[in-house]
């Protein structure tokens, strides 16, 4: 099945690549400068750093992570991120995002 890409956040581009009840994988592709807003969900989420490198806050700390880097993000934390260099990310959430379908 092929989902399409959506403009988000900004110019921020989303697309799902996977999906079923408990688990979707979302592919986010950033511009250097772009902004993911601070928020926060009951979903658990995976991200990887598919390429570029990005500055994240969560929960008031703040890191820097690139291609190759991975983390978790638990349930209810806040959390956002800053794109320092052109870049994908893919974030896997359970349960579904429905809010994306």
């Amino acid at each position: 099945m092929s989902f399409p890409e959506v403009e988000v956040d900004g110019g921020v581009l989303r697309q799902v690549l996977a999906d079923d009840a408990s688990l979707m994988v979302v592919a986010f592709r950033f511009k250097e400068g772009m902004e993911g807003a601070l928020h926060n969900h009951p979903h658990v989420q995976s991200t990887f750093v598919r390429k570029g490198r990005f500055e994240f806050k969560m929960d008031g700390k703040s890191f820097t992570v690139s291609e190759g880097d991975s983390f978790v993000i638990p349930s209810n934390a806040v959390h956002g991120c800053v794109c320092l260099e052109d870049g994908e990310l893919i974030d896997c959430f359970t349960p579904r995002r429905d809010d994306f379908l």
